[in-house]
């Protein structure tokens, strides 16, 4: 009788391309697309952002007033938008309130919002929702799975913050790969641990990288791409320093309406890489689960459900 994880394993393999309807890319991945420029200057990229955290606002703002929210000048604003493939910051806000419009098409009516843990969750749907758009095309996330589930060792980094999501990534990782490393202190240990990574013949760093992001991570990411280490990285911000250093992006939005933020995208996107690691090795998956399921019955590992 198989346990339920081989039982999930073995019926919800990710399909590759798309079987449903294309859906409309969620409003943050569309403007992910229209930023995504290798040679935006830190300023350009402030901007950038902060059309992405504010872009309801944004759209209706004139040149001035995005220039002083943002703390650029207005040449920099029109410099941006020629450098996202616009005319000029007119053209660039048509486009912007074109996207806003068609959120709030897509968005959850403003009455019955409820009160501040419900408008917390409300805002975690949002986020899933915006998941379920990006992954309407899985092959990214199934390419990624495949070269992490060949990267032996595969180390997993995460600091801060940052830690639960990697220890809980690394836990269901061991389970079906055979030399899973978790990092969770910067510093020289960080360091030693990626280049003995890559020197034990790892080619893949799952990275994450949560608000607020930590600096040491930006320089893990660093050393780990100079000892020949590719990163794919699991984060909230599609653009900014950790990001650009990063082989492959995942951006998932976090829940910031209570004091601590919350990371429901962000898990569901560990969880769809481990689908898809599982996947790329099936035989080995197989293997693997039903010997570990052998010595935690040995070793009465849990409770009788």
């Amino acid at each position: 009788m198989p346990s339920p994880q081989q039982a999930r394993a073995q019926a919800s393999a990710i399909t590759s391309g798309k079987t449903a309807p294309e859906a409309e890319p969620s409003a943050t991945s569309q403007l992910r697309m229209l930023f995504d420029r290798p040679r935006l200057s830190p300023g350009q990229r402030r901007i950038a952002q902060y059309l992405i955290d504010h872009l309801t606002e944004a759209a209706l703002l004139s040149i001035t007033d995005l220039a002083e929210r943002v703390g650029v000048s207005q040449p920099s604003v029109t410099r941006f938008a020629s450098a996202v493939g616009f005319s000029g910051y007119p053209a660039l806000r048509e486009r912007l309130q074109s996207i806003a419009l068609g959120t709030r098409a897509g968005g959850p009516p403003e009455e019955n919002q409820g009160n501040e843990l419900q408008a917390a969750v409300d805002a975690e749907m949002e986020n899933l929702e915006n998941l379920r758009r990006d992954l309407a095309d899985p092959d990214r996330v199934i390419a990624v799975g495949r070269a992490l589930s060949r990267s032996a060792p595969l180390t997993v980094l995460g600091l801060r913050i940052s830690v639960s999501l990697a220890e809980y990534f690394a836990y269901a990782a061991r389970r079906i790969h055979p030399d899973v490393r978790l990092v969770t202190v910067g510093g020289s240990v960080a360091y030693d641990a990626l280049l003995q990574s890559r020197e034990a013949g790892g080619t893949w760093v799952l990275a994450f990288s949560m608000p607020r992001h930590a600096r040491e991570t930006l320089t893990a990411v660093r050393v780990a791409r100079r000892a020949g280490l590719k990163v794919a990285l699991i984060t909230d911000l599609a653009l900014g320093p950790v990001a650009d250093e990063a082989d492959v992006t995942f951006a998932t939005g976090t829940g910031s309406r209570l004091v601590f933020d919350s990371y429901a995208a962000p898990g569901l996107m560990c969880a769809a890489l481990l689908q898809a690691m599982t996947d790329a090795d099936p035989e080995r998956t197989q293997a693997r689960l039903e010997k570990y399921e052998r010595v935690a019955d040995q070793h009465q590992f849990f409770l009788k459900d």
